[in-house]
């Protein structure tokens, strides 16, 4: 069958020759697809808007997962329930993508618009929304001080690398976590709420978290431990063993929980950093209709 699809697609991807063929490969085998390139902030917002006005229900997050952050924000803002969401991962580490196991390949990308898409759930924090992880604590500051170009050289490694030289710098957050039959409180090194399964370029914080099943995971690093070991277990995804073997996470799974923290606390909702001191999240079923690879890891 013919698709109508619109691909949002990052501005740094905008001469990706690769992304180029496979637009004009699919829309020689006779589906409509439109492409709007982003510039500034608000961009993915407002093609999200015109894409409904022009009767799009399908729309392909063409960059990172902060591509598809924004986009699925702007779905969830738009309160059609029949949107359909697509990704060309085209980002530097596309954490959600891998997770998935979403073709890299955009021609191989695309050629999921094949398949059934599949209900799944999208994560409210406050008033913010977002698809893949939203994490916190010293994690989330190594993640956002490590630079570009040292992650292009090393990979995943960058992030062990990284934490490594500020160990001398470390300190830990402080919170109060609550959710139905459970509760939490203390000094914490790193904080993971998974409806995917890793962020940060590989840090699998949330290895069994699945995004169809009306639930979030939570994985809490607490201070009182080993702390080079816990950088090592956070940083290293590529050497350390499923983090629950080592028993150095206390970890839940919910489908709503408050944290309340003393001081202001930085949440990065997939590179969107939001800032406050006290943070409802609820998991919403069935928000968003994915296209996935069949036997995708991540649904239930």
């Amino acid at each position: 069958m013919s698709k109508k699809a619109l691909l949002i697609l990052h501005g740094k991807q905008a001469g990706n020759q690769s992304v180029r063929n496979a637009v004009m490969d699919w829309r020689d085998q006779g589906h409509e697809l439109a492409v709007r390139v982003t510039w500034e902030g608000g961009d993915a917002e407002r093609y999200v808007r015109e894409a409904l006005d022009n009767g799009f229900n399908t729309i392909i997050a063409g960059g990172g997962d902060g591509s598809v952050r924004d986009i699925t924000q702007a779905l969830m803002e738009s309160g059609n329930k029949e949107l359909e969401l697509a990704i060309l991962p085209l980002g530097t580490a596309n954490d959600f993508a891998t997770a998935a196991e979403i073709p890299e390949e955009p021609a191989d990308a695309l050629s999921l618009l094949n398949n059934p898409a599949q209900p799944c759930d999208v994560i409210r924090v406050n008033d913010h929304y977002f698809l893949n992880m939203a994490t916190g604590g010293f994690g989330t500051e190594v993640t956002t001080q490590t630079s570009e170009d040292l992650k292009k050289m090393l990979g995943g490694a960058a992030y062990l690398l990284t934490g490594l030289t500020q160990f001398s710098e470390i300190e830990s957050a402080k919170g109060h976590f609550k959710g139905e039959g459970f509760e939490w409180e203390g000094d914490f090194l790193a904080l993971g709420l998974g409806n995917g399964r890793q962020a940060g370029g590989g840090q699998r914080l949330c290895p069994d978290a699945l995004i169809n099943n009306g639930l979030f995971d939570v994985a809490i690093l607490p201070a009182e431990m080993d702390l080079l070991a816990g950088v090592k277990e956070l940083f290293n995804s590529e050497t350390r063993q499923d983090p629950d073997q080592e028993g150095l996470f206390v970890r839940t799974r919910l489908s709503e929980m408050e944290i309340e923290t003393p001081t202001p606390m930085n949440l990065n909702l997939d590179g969107e950093p939001i800032q406050n001191t006290t943070f409802q999240i609820q998991a919403i079923p069935n928000a968003l209709r994915l296209y996935l690879p069949e036997g995708c890891p991540l649904l239930g």
